[in-house]
């Protein structure tokens, strides 16, 4: 598989994304079958694994952990705090931001126990706790790289004048924000501050939680507890207009050969060599036609007009509901 390089890290062009083998979309797999989807990602060549403190409560690190110890040095791994499941008096466990120096050090190594490792290779803070200046966050997360517990920094869903305040501190390995197709929010300003700081950019949900894939087309059936269901693109007054958008798009993959997959990560490939898209999937026939997008040679009128296609104009609804727009330091488009 083609490489790409986050700081002194030379990893596959695509990586993968562990998120969905614990959390977000509805029930989980199994962990034999999560163990089945690690491993043949490792053999196919995968060499960036992303995970985080707060997927599955911690239980997606305690996997990670527990399938790829043994082959720890044969990939870049990459997890995140300052975001994490908090116990309340009530006995259950709640998603909490929290990046005060304190938290962060204390998410790293419960991060490092679960993950069964002494060193985080590119540590990300998860969100930006804007109850907490960035530069004390990055200030304590450049500590536990002097004390070795952790090799690189990165930050996720932070705004270019956030990432600036930030890499002032201590250099910025890595931006991890949703980019695709349909969510082009990095190319207002973020993308450019990362080629200025020499930063790589990882992208999240290069799929657009499935819908790129084009088979999500029955959004009634997701999971009650499906992270997708109170985004409003994934709504009864927005999918629909969504899927309107697919039947060009599945045309035009056609037409180059490839799967509407394949496209959309090639054309997340081609928009610059500093851009390493973390599809996630539960399924290993799937991981193998994601990873095949790296090899795919399209011209780049495909690549153009698949841009065409699916982007901020066309695509309908916002990215997340009220609440989780306040929690990001994303920028947004006008209007």
């Amino acid at each position: 598989m083609h490489t790409r390089r986050i700081a002194n890290f030379e990893v596959s062009a695509i990586g993968l994304g562990c998120m969905n083998l614990s959390h977000a979309y509805g029930v989980p797999p199994s962990p034999e079958q999560g163990e089945r989807v690690l491993l043949a990602a490792l053999d196919a060549g995968v060499t960036l694994f992303d995970t985080a403190a707060l997927y599955g409560f911690g239980a997606n690190e305690e996997l990670v952990g527990r399938v790829l110890k043994k082959h720890r040095q044969q990939f870049t791994l990459c997890s995140k705090g300052g975001m994490a499941g908090v116990k309340g008096e009530d006995g259950v466990m709640r998603r909490v931001i929290d990046g005060r120096p304190a938290t962060l050090r204390r998410n790293c190594e419960d991060s490092l126990r679960r993950l069964g490792t002494d060193v985080i290779d590119l540590y990300y803070l998860h969100r930006w706790d804007k109850k907490v200046p960035i530069e004390d966050s990055v200030g304590e997360m450049s500590r536990l790289i002097e004390e070795g517990k952790v090799r690189a920094l990165g930050l996720s869903e932070v705004s270019a004048g956030t990432l600036r305040k930030a890499a002032a501190v201590h250099p910025i390995a890595a931006v991890q924000t949703e980019y695709s197709l349909w969510t082009r929010n990095p190319e207002i300003a973020v993308l450019a501050a990362c080629r200025e700081l020499g930063t790589a950019f990882v992208a999240f949900s290069p799929l657009a939680r499935a819908y790129l894939t084009g088979r999500l087309t029955d959004v009634t059936a997701l999971d009650a507890k499906d992270i997708r269901r109170p985004m409003p693109r994934f709504s009864a007054e927005h999918y629909p207009r969504n899927l309107s958008l697919l039947s060009g798009f599945q045309a035009l993959a056609q037409e180059a050969g490839c799967t509407p997959a394949q496209l959309a990560l090639a054309w997340l490939l081609a928009q610059g060599e500093d851009i390493l898209p973390i599809p996630g999937t539960t399924s290993v026939e799937h991981l193998h036609e994601d990873l095949a997008a790296a090899d795919l040679p399209l011209p780049a009128d495909v690549i153009a007009r698949a841009g065409e296609l699916i982007n901020q104009r066309t695509v309908s609804g916002p990215r997340y509901p009220a609440q989780a727009t306040q929690e990001v330091d994303t920028e947004e488009f006008a209007g």
